[in-house]
Parts: C-alpha cells; structure tokens; sequence
C-alpha cells in the first residue's frame, strides 16, 4: 500500500511539473516543432514577410552589424537542421550582452527567405506602431 501511495505521490508531481513546463518533453526528445515545420515549408517556396515564432541553438555569433540601425547578430538551429539568421535591432531593443554558443534562444519575428535557411528580424516593438511586436527571449528575459 505504501508503494503504491510513494507511486502516485510522484505520477501527481510529475504531472504537476509537466503542466507548468510543457515545452519540457519536446526540448528533451527533440522533435520538429509545428513551427520548424512551418518555417521549413517558407524556406522551401521561397516566402518572405511572414510572423514567426520558435526557438533554436545559438550555433555561431556574428559581428554587430554597425552600419544604419545597428543589429545584434547570430546564427540558430532549428530542431529540424534549418539554420536561420537572427538580426536583432539594438538601436530599439536591448543587446543579449551574455549570449553564448549552445544557449537557446526564443523568438518572435518577421521571416524573410535567403539560400542560407533565411533571416528573422523585427525581433523587438515597432515604436511607431505600424509592424507586429516581436522578441527575443534568452535565460529567462524577453528583449524587446
């Protein structure tokens, strides 16, 4: 009887920890997501201006690009292999000062098709009001 009170005890918790983190199972097993997916399909018909939102492996980070509005750069892979390009404005939002290789980083964006996998932009609030919102999250902060 002990057993099987120690048994369920733990079913409940696991449970109650799976209900507060649901991503967990996927970031554990790997799958593609419905948004690896998505994105794998505007890569393949060559779309662009489409809002996106997904997460990835930073796999390499670029040199800011200075020139006109500055952007943080930085490659991520997608659970599926796709590669994408994330340029982050920083004359509007926050610089990720301590990103590294092999941190996830959360997005939300604009998508625009290139032969590498393609580029993510408008990752941050548009301050006049015009474009969808859009953000990075990394280690538990949004950057917008």
């Amino acid at each position: 009887m002990k057993k099987l009170l120690i048994i369920l005890v733990l079913g409940f918790a696991l449970y109650g920890f799976y209900e507060r983190n649901p991503g967990f199972i996927q970031s554990v097993t790997g799958p593609s997501t419905a948004s690896d997916q998505f994105l794998q399909r505007a890569y393949e018909k060559r779309q662009s201006n489409l809002q996106v939102e997904g997460f990835g492996v930073v796999i390499r980070i670029l040199p800011d690009d200075l020139q006109g509005s500055r952007h943080q750069k930085f490659i991520i892979r997608l659970s599926s292999g796709q590669t994408l390009l994330i340029a982050h404005n920083i004359d509007i939002a926050p610089r990720i000062d301590d990103l590294r290789e092999s941190d996830t980083v959360e997005f939300l964006g604009e998508y625009e098709w290139n032969a590498k996998g393609g580029v993510v932009h408008w990752t941050h609030h548009d301050p006049d009001g015009q474009h969808s919102r859009g953000w990075l999250k990394h280690n538990g902060f949004t950057y917008q």
